[in-house]
């Protein structure tokens, strides 16, 4: 339990990779401030479930990670009931595939602002009372498209590699401040929403599950395997630890591989 007292702000975390960060972290100590868009009796159910599991506080904030103010309003609530942010999680993102000159502009925009944007505002409002303790963990979720590109991707490998950017020249800022800034970067997770995938892909390829997984899914990933978000949620964990404090700047892999070749 080495993070209790501390407090950890994971954005889109209400299902997916970001859940799994917010139960890992609460698991530790933590108490945890979940984000994002859902069926509201689900989204409760999950805010619940993290304080009767790991006897810590969860918050639900509904914050539109488009929205500025709303993201500073949500730090802003965070650090008035718990003091402070001393873990962020900017998990937030959305896809979309198409080609680049069908590229729907307004699809473009809203992919920079979640994937991107949302990062850079959350830091700016979470920085200073992490500057003020002496303490702090930054932790984007970057993807294996931070590394490399995939046709019809467009919006979505720029935000990544994006993230790359920003988590190195954010680390770079704060390096004497006990601060680190790291990013983690998946390859294909599984997930409710890639399972889901599944059929629709099954149809339109005519091919078997076993197919559209192996074929299409993992066609990038050497070991075959997909990443689990609760290996992404333990590297976040071991992030936050004295054992990584030397760990900043560094966007990690955990693809299987795949940015390997």
């Amino acid at each position: 339990m080495f993070l209790k007292d501390r407090t950890a702000l994971v954005t889109g975390s209400t299902s997916g990779i970001g859940l799994a960060y917010a139960r890992a972290l609460a698991a530790e100590g933590a108490n945890v401030v979940i984000n994002g868009f859902g069926d509201a009796d689900a989204v409760e159910k999950e805010r619940a479930g993290i304080e009767k599991d790991f006897n810590v506080k969860a918050r639900y904030s509904a914050a539109n990670m488009m929205k500025p103010d709303e993201i500073a309003a949500m730090v802003a609530q965070a650090e008035t009931e718990f003091g402070a942010v001393d873990i962020l999680v900017n998990n937030a993102g959305i896809q979309h595939v198409a080609p680049v000159d069908e590229f729907p502009i307004e699809k473009w925009d809203q992919i920079i602002a979640i994937n991107l944007s949302s990062a850079f505002h959350a830091t700016r409002s979470a920085l200073p009372k992490m500057k003020a303790k002496g303490w702090g963990r930054i932790i984007n979720t970057a993807s294996a498209h931070a590394f490399v590109a995939s046709p019809f991707k467009s919006a979505y490998v720029s935000a990544k590699h994006g993230i790359a950017g920003f988590t190195k020249t954010v680390a770079l800022e704060v390096a004497t401040n006990g601060i680190t800034v790291n990013a983690i970067a998946p390859g294909y997770v599984w997930t409710p929403l890639v399972e889901k995938q599944i059929p629709d892909t099954m149809k339109a390829r005519n091919m078997t599950k076993e197919q559209v997984i192996n074929d299409v899914l993992l066609l990038a990933q050497p070991t075959k395997e997909f990443v689990t978000v609760e290996q992404v949620a333990a590297l976040a964990v071991f992030l936050c630890t004295d054992a990584a404090k030397s760990i900043t700047g560094a966007t990690l892999p955990m693809d299987g591989g795949w940015t390997a070749a």
